[in-house]
């Protein structure tokens, strides 16, 4: 595969477009500054604004979202896994019908698997504009988000619907829902009842990696983060793994499907017949299935990436005490 030919693969940090209505929430107060990016697969976007980068099926989705301080994303589920990782910046994650559950403060290069089945939401509490980057199980993202229902009710008062076609509506440029297509249905008491309510002290352990372990953890081999062996035991249809300078090797290998390298600190390297280039942190590169390449730091200093890839598995465990 030529250089040119991977180009189509590789995603830059600074090349990354943005939609600003992707969700429901984007004329609410609070979180109306937020930025969506797809970056691979289709993603859970509700605006045909969303720009795909990189549509190849994987198995999974890849996207990140970027917020000004004090920006939130507003409380949601997933039918699917949602694995987040701090690119830039402090963010605060919490969970609950009302986002009173739970919470966990995360910084760079820590990582959080988000049970399904339990609503979540998360804001920046840093100084400056952040980034978190997300992996989505499944590659049409379990069709959707499910919003608590004060979400689309503060929605509507700024001028918001949702359609139950998933597509968004802004009566503030003249749009009406279609006809034919009915909003959005709230979801009523009986069945908010099945979405659980962990506490803290439930969730971090067991679905919290922070980086300076995995960091620890990498010394001699990359570390299983996510997987039936990972430090963070789920099977969500995808692996994560955790490489740093002192795991990284130079062995060329391929996989049977396709990969993603996605560097959190340091230049890497990346190698294959035929060609190689390097990624900085927040890059994004789509590995073929089958194509021999390795990945090694490309400078001296720090060096750490996440590596993920599909598995045959489900979508993930859903919360159960």
């Amino acid at each position: 595969m030529t250089p040119r030919d991977m180009a189509s693969r590789i995603v830059r940090y600074g090349e990354l477009r943005p939609c600003r209505t992707a969700f429901i929430d984007a004329h609410t107060p609070g979180s109306d500054q937020k930025e969506n990016f797809t970056i691979i697969g289709g993603g859970v976007s509700e605006s045909p604004d969303q720009h795909v980068h990189i549509q190849i099926p994987h198995g999974f989705n890849i996207g990140a979202a970027g917020q000004p301080p004090n920006c939130r994303n507003s409380l949601h589920s997933h039918r699917t896994a949602e694995v987040f990782f701090v690119l830039k910046g402090r963010w605060r994650f919490f969970w609950g019908r009302r986002g009173d559950a739970g919470g966990v403060v995360l910084e760079e290069g820590d990582i959080f698997n988000i049970p399904t089945g339990i609503f979540r939401g998360f804001e920046n509490i840093g100084t400056d504009y952040g980034m978190v980057m997300a992996i989505l199980g499944g590659d049409d993202a379990g069709g959707g988000v499910i919003w608590a229902p004060q979400v689309i009710e503060d929605a509507r008062e700024h001028g918001l619907v949702l359609g139950e076609n998933g597509r968004l509506y802004d009566t503030k440029l003249g749009q009406d829902l279609p006809d034919g297509v009915a909003p959005m249905p709230v979801l009523s008491e009986a069945e908010l009842a099945a979405f659980p309510e962990p506490e803290a002290d439930e969730v971090v352990p067991v679905c919290v990696a922070r980086y300076w372990d995995l960091t620890a953890l990498a010394d001699k081999a990359p570390a299983k983060v996510i997987g039936e062996h990972g430090r963070l035991r789920d099977r969500p249809g995808f692996e994560v793994d955790f490489i740093t300078r002192a795991s990284a090797g130079a062995t060329m290998h391929s996989h049977d499907r396709p990969s993603v390298l996605m560097p959190v600190r340091g230049h890497w390297r990346v190698t294959w017949e035929g060609g190689s280039v390097t990624l900085a942190p927040g890059d994004t590169m789509s590995v073929p299935e089958n194509l021999d390449h390795a990945a090694v730091p490309a400078m001296t200093g720090e060096a750490s990436l996440y590596h993920v890839v599909g598995t045959d598995d489900p979508a993930g465990k859903t919360w159960t005490r």
